[in-house]
């Protein structure tokens, strides 16, 4: 059986933070998506999911710095689950996607005067 970890991500910048590590850039940013339905009465009910995505500059990720807050992008990656004991002892859990490709959809007018 073949087994299979990908997301496909579309959606809008929350927050973004990037930094250099060794020689490399890497972004973590928040990623907004909305799901719509109708509910009981017929009247639509926006659902809005937060995805933590962590963002590698290379190949097939443009430069990290343009991903701003309020920018559309689509994302495609892995899923992953993290573990770890807090400093209070508790345990954690994270859940993030790591972006093997990130397409900027529009660019804000932030992101425009910042060229």
């Amino acid at each position: 059986m073949e087994q299979l970890n990908r997301i496909e991500l579309r959606g809008i910048v929350g927050s973004s933070n990037v930094r250099t590590v060794g020689d490399k850039r890497v972004a973590r940013f928040s990623l907004a998506t909305d799901y719509i339905y109708k509910g009981k009465g017929g009247e639509p009910v926006i659902e809005t999911t937060w995805h933590n995505i962590q963002a590698w500059e290379g190949k097939n990720i443009p430069d990290v710095t343009i991903i701003g807050k309020g920018s559309g992008v689509y994302v495609t990656g892995r899923y992953r689950i993290q573990r770890y004991q807090a400093p209070d002892g508790t345990e954690k859990t994270s859940y993030e996607v790591l972006a093997d490709k990130v397409t900027i959809l529009d660019e804000t007018p932030q992101m425009q005067s910042n060229r």
